[in-house]
């Protein structure tokens, strides 16, 4: 599977799973990754639980359930490998330009996909390698 022609061609739900240093786990939304190349994604994150979590333990998860269907999307298993404050990075990859964003630190947190798999069973999503 291509991600990046996947992650640009559905609309859906998205939610970011992550976990403390002491195995408490959190749960937010989020909107599609950006898909950076070889296996690589990126959030947008500001400073919040999500983030914290990741400075604690890289392991991360994504869940998306494609719109309209309770059965189709994709669930990725993540691997923290950077972030960067820069912003004129950060607006390349915005996708929605919001007041709220305005005085608030946001980071793009980058992630290897370390496997891919069905929203439904254990079927493993082999990725072509993305070359963005």
């Amino acid at each position: 599977m291509n991600l990046s022609n996947y992650i640009e061609s559905k609309r859906g739900t998205g939610i970011l799973s992550t976990a403390g240093a002491d195995g408490t786990v959190n749960a937010a939304v989020y909107a599609r990754p950006h898909v950076l190349g070889n296996n690589r994604v990126g959030f947008i994150m500001r400073d919040r639980l999500s983030r914290a979590n990741l400075k604690e333990n890289s392991s991360a998860h994504f869940l998306f359930l494609e719109e309209g269907t309770k059965s189709r999307g994709i669930r990725l298993h993540l691997e923290k490998i950077g972030e960067s404050g820069d912003p004129a990075l950060i607006e390349q990859y915005t996708r929605r330009r919001e007041r709220s964003d305005i005085g608030e630190d946001r980071h793009l947190v980058t992630f290897t996909v370390t496997k891919a798999l069905e929203i439904l069973g254990g079927d493993e999503i082999e990725l072509d390698g993305d070359p963005v």
